[in-house]
């Protein structure tokens, strides 16, 4: 389940995160004696769940509160990647020095979390991962460990970060565990020009196999149909899917390699259409299942499978793929990279279905730029 940005300012609020102030409203008017608490001039945020709101329109500054009142009834009722705005957040402003990026997220296929951090956040951090990756951070955390001093240090200074954002590396984690979390973000995380350490945006994703322990969370599931239509088809099935803005499909096992997947395509000129984790085990049913999302993306040109075998064998992995397209028709170029236990006999197994659109490459660097290719010809 994810939350919205008020919801995951409030939890980072209630671990000593510090956030600045702000207030959620479905209401105009109401807009505008939030601004008046708030000190007058205010940044109005859409409150959906899904990325690019800057670009969309959907965050702006408003000097003073009856310009707040007048851009909340602009903003509600937008329409930002298919979700509609409900409610804006308002917040107050703040004098930015210096943008940086950091997050936690699972790694099912190493068994661990992974930590993911940049010098340089922002609404461009995208490009920056996929431009110069060696710009991002990425620091294996061990779950029985979790993220003490030293390793909070560590990963400030493998990203460059000023060693003051240590204390919220500590309690980022803490959030995580707490909450019960597979994803925690913060873009940005800043330093104003004041010297003071805030989280101005932050993104939550819960674990729904914990929500026994998360009664809290379970009155603010979506309701209202604002969830996007594919990530609700794949959150029934059961699948870790988040919905992108690309052409290329991408399909792996382990949080950790989907995401260096998506860079790898992001650097051969493409755009991920995707994100979809199907953890440790690829039977048919979780290969169908993931496949049939992914297809029903009118956006997809092309889909890249990229799996390492370990506890599950790539020739599984292989055999799902092949019980899965006796269900699913289909109809885009599939690429497949199988590496790891079994792969000999997986790609074998492969060989021998003799698919038209199904390709094998023996690199995930060579698989994406295949993908990327069949998804951006003509």
């Amino acid at each position: 389940m994810d939350l919205y940005e008020h919801q995951a300012r409030e939890l980072f609020k209630e671990h000593g995160i510090p956030v600045p102030r702000a207030e959620v409203t479905d209401s105009p008017k109401e807009a505008r004696e939030i601004a008046r608490r708030l000190g007058g001039r205010v940044v109005v945020k859409a409150q959906v769940k899904t990325g690019g709101r800057g670009k969309a329109g959907g965050v702006k500054l408003a000097a003073d509160p009856a310009a707040a009142e007048l851009t909340a009834r602009q903003i509600l009722g937008m329409d930002i990647k298919g979700h509609p705005v409900g409610s804006v957040m308002l917040a107050q402003p703040v004098d930015i020095g210096t943008e940086f990026y950091v997050s936690y997220v699972l790694d099912r296929a190493a068994g661990r979390f992974l930590a993911i951090a940049s010098a340089e956040g922002g609404m461009d951090i995208e490009k920056v991962a996929a431009e110069r990756p060696e710009a991002v951070a990425r620091i294996p955390v061990d779950p029985a460990v979790g993220v003490t001093s030293a390793k909070a240090a560590e990963i400030a200074a493998a990203a460059g970060l000023p060693a003051q954002t240590a204390d919220v590396l500590i309690r980022l984690w803490q959030v995580l565990v707490r909450e019960d979390a597979l994803l925690v973000e913060v873009n940005p995380l800043v330093r104003t020009r004041q010297g003071r350490i805030l989280a101005l945006d932050g993104k939550v994703t819960l674990d729904d196999n914990a929500a026994f322990r998360q009664a809290r969370w379970a009155a603010e599931a979506d309701t209202d149909g604002t969830a996007d239509p594919l990530e609700a088809a794949a959150a029934a099935r059961g699948l870790h899917y988040v919905r992108l803005d690309g052409e290329v499909g991408v399909i792996g096992n382990g949080a950790g390699l989907v995401m260096s997947t998506l860079d790898v395509v992001a650097g051969c000129g493409a755009r991920p259409a995707d994100f979809l984790d199907i953890g440790g085990g690829a039977s048919a049913q979780v290969m169908a299942d993931g496949l049939a999302v992914i297809l029903s993306d009118p956006a997809v040109r092309s889909v890249l499978v990229n799996v390492f075998g370990g506890i599950t064998a790539c020739d599984a992995v292989a055999e799902g793929i092949v019980r899965a397209l006796d269900t699913v028709r289909l109809t885009r170029p599939l690429v497949v990279r199988l590496d790891g236990n079994n792969a000999d006999r997986g790609r074998a197994i492969l060989d021998e279905l003799r698919h038209p659109l199904v390709q094998q490459v023996t690199t995930m660097d060579g698989a994406a730029r295949r993908a990327a290719e069949l998804a951006t010809a003509g």
